[in-house]
């Protein structure tokens, strides 16, 4: 496995991940019950460590592509941007929810706080999915190039 294949592997579990806790945070918000919301903050802290590997096999990956054809330095550069607007909302994000975890064990979560993580996980998933999109484009021309199609077809 080379470097641009470890990224490749690792760069989908927050991206994937981003949208299951947020989707589990917002679960958790509408029933009653503390379980849920601790399992929601868990999953949250999760995706960040999972941004990690993400984040720190981009270079490498970078210096294994950049030479290769139809690969363009300007969308490494965007994507390279877009990563680290996405690794810088998620981390205070994930060590809020750790807080948040461990603040008071015996106390229930507030919603208040839930419902914070919860806007600041939303805005995650549009950097992520951003992130993401934009990664694509580096390599899988079918994401950027438009096919004209003969007419009638």
């Amino acid at each position: 496995m080379n470097a641009a294949h470890l990224h490749l592997a690792l760069n989908h579990l927050p991206v994937i991940g981003s949208v299951f806790a947020t989707l589990l945070l917002g679960w958790a918000l509408l029933r009653p019950g503390d379980e849920l919301k601790r399992a929601a903050l868990g999953g949250v802290v999760l995706v960040a460590l999972s941004c990690f590997p993400a984040y720190f096999t981009g270079e490498s990956a970078e210096e294994f592509v950049k030479h290769l054809p139809e690969i363009s330095q300007r969308q490494i550069r965007q994507h390279e941007e877009a990563a680290e607007q996405s690794f810088t909302l998620l981390f205070p994000v994930g060590m809020t929810a750790l807080v948040a975890l461990s603040w008071k064990r015996r106390d229930p979560v507030p919603n208040w706080v839930c419902a914070g993580l919860l806007m600041a996980m939303l805005a995650v998933v549009g950097l992520m999915g951003r992130t993401a999109n934009l990664g694509g484009r580096i390599r899988h021309p079918e994401i950027w190039r438009t096919v004209k199609l003969p007419p009638g077809e």
